[in-house]
């Protein structure tokens, strides 16, 4: 299969990505979590602060700050114990259980890792993991790195300003061995997630921070001492407490050319031994073959990309001006529920909608190497809406223009019965919400710009914009509940796409709720 079908597939025809003959194997199914053995470890406070609110300002960091961090971003809050009726004739039933994080996961399977590169004080300088399953740090490799990774990167980001460094990885097999060569798309969006949760944890820690989606592949890699053929790395996130830190020096000067093959060749191979449960060899040619395909050798690669605005005809209606929210994060988390069939169609105002919009936009003019030192670039991905029963607007489908904090009419209507039917799956009563929400992108997922690497860092955008509309609605009492499983061709001709090159990346419809009847137990100290 080529690459091109791959891709066209994952978006267009997502039951080749999946073939209905796909049997999982959950006996065999693979942790949640990487799990390194025989290595030195550095256990994490466990009693991590119940709220975000009030944090001092910025100081060096400590090793409780970093461990208070990382809970935050993607440590275990909580267990879950569920029970299923496989047989109503024999009320055979069956239990299981769970743990999950702050960020949502297709399946709950958490394909990412964390690794930091960590230069604080009472810990040895080097490269860490972070086990999440017993909230600690675990040395990989030991030296002061950050020549090597201020060459990863271009030489553009000011390393030795820098107290650490966070490494985005994806291990192929954690969610392949569900949705098969679907997961590559998963696996995008979760990493955005993840991105996304870390963006905000490090904003309330008063850390600055930057995304690097450009980054020499191997030599990172090889740093952390990941096979390509299980694992590689999507995201590179400097985190700094300098207030003049240099993100984006050397932009355009490709004087010195490094490769990653030559970076590769300065520093010793390590293989440690890890475990992650799994004991058969199962294969995922595509995901390789895609991961190939999106490595970065040389910094001649590197692009920054113009995004072009989007163009309606007609009049915009412009929203109710809100002041900016203000939210305990710690508090959102944990009340961020997906409510599935939950939804009620309880009554919206332009009020709590202006602000959903207006705070999930704001916050994606985050910085990262796509837009460089530029201010206020268009954004890769939008936000489009069908409204039902909000106060005071008709319903139908609409743009949101973040410039002007207003809606453009695109489809007038009811269009809930139009987007149940291009359901895949009645897990979700659309007729119950009142928003449902659609992240939209280039249609040719910026493969123009950045070849097949752009498809993942699409992906990865929407899942940053997606966690962020999350945390907003949880913050204003709402509930959203992201899918993947709907109608593209259908949401595109609601919204009228053709004429603008765009597509639909993910939905989430967003409303009130009812609280669900079930047990549920935090893990914190």
């Amino acid at each position: 299969m080529s690459l091109e079908v791959f891709l066209h597939n994952l978006h267009f025809d997502t039951d080749k990505a999946r073939p209905p003959e796909w049997e999982v194997d959950w006996e065999d199914a693979p942790l949640a979590y990487k799990l390194y053995r025989g290595l030195p470890v550095v256990p994490l406070s466990q009693e991590v602060p119940l709220t975000l609110e009030g944090q001092e300002a910025p100081v060096k960091p400590d090793l409780h700050k970093v461990g208070h961090f990382l809970w935050y971003v993607f440590g275990l809050t909580q267990f879950c114990q569920s029970v299923f009726v496989s047989d109503f004739t024999e009320q055979a039933v069956s239990l299981t259980q769970s743990y999950r994080r702050f960020v949502p996961s297709g399946g709950a399977l958490y394909p990412n890792e964390l690794y930091m590169y960590l230069k604080i004080e009472a810990l040895p300088v080097g490269v860490y993991h972070y086990d999440v399953a017993h909230h600690r740090l675990v040395l990989l490799r030991k030296g002061d790195f950050d020549s090597y990774l201020a060459r990863t990167l271009g030489n553009r980001c000011d390393m030795s300003a820098c107290f650490g460094t966070v490494f985005v990885s994806t291990m192929f097999l954690k969610n392949f061995f569900k949705y098969s060569d679907f997961a590559y798309r998963l696996q995008g969006l979760d990493a955005g997630v993840l991105i996304g949760q870390l963006l905000e944890v490090a904003e309330r820690f008063g850390f600055a921070s930057t995304v690097y989606f450009q980054f020499l592949d191997r030599a990172i890699n090889h740093l952390l001492g990941l096979s390509e053929q299980e694992e590689s790395v999507y995201a590179v996130i400097p985190l700094s407490i300098e207030p003049t830190i240099t993100w984006f020096a050397n932009e355009n000067n490709t004087d010195g050319i490094v490769s990653a093959t030559e970076l590769c060749q300065e520093l010793p191979a390590v293989q440690h031994n890890h475990y992650v449960r799994s004991q058969k060899a199962i294969e995922c040619p595509m995901l390789i073959k895609m991961n190939e395909a999106s490595l970065l050798e040389s910094l001649r690669s590197f692009q920054q990309i113009e995004e072009k605005d989007i163009n309606y005809e007609g009049h915009a209606i412009a929203l109710p001006h809100v002041k900016r929210l203000s939210y305990d994060l710690a508090s959102a988390c944990r009340r961020r529920y997906s409510p599935s069939l939950d939804f009620v169609l309880g009554k919206v105002s332009q009020t709590q909608m202006a602000t959903l919009f207006q705070e999930a936009m704001a916050f994606f003019s985050y910085r990262n190497d796509l837009d460089g030192a530029h201010e206020k670039p268009a954004s890769r991905v939008s936000l489009y809406g069908c409204l039902y029963g909000v106060k005071g607007m008709p319903d139908g489908a609409y743009y949101y223009d973040s410039t002007a904090h207003a809606l453009w009419p695109v489809r007038p209507g009811d269009h809930r019965l139009w987007l149940q039917q291009g359901m895949s799956a009645d897990n979700v009563n659309l007729l119950q919400v009142p928003l449902c929400l659609h992240i939209i992108g280039d249609k040719a997922h910026l493969k123009t710009a950045l070849g097949y690497r752009g498809y993942r860092i699409q992906q990865m955008e929407a899942g940053i914009l997606m966690q962020r509309l999350l945390l907003v609605a949880s913050a204003i009492g709402m509930g959203g509940h992201p899918l993947l499983g709907f109608d593209v061709n259908l949401c595109d001709e609601i919204y009228k796409m053709d004429s603008q090159g765009k597509t639909s990346l993910i939905q989430i419809p967003v409303g009130p709720y009812r609280p669900r009847p079930w047990l549920e137990g935090s893990l914190h100290g």
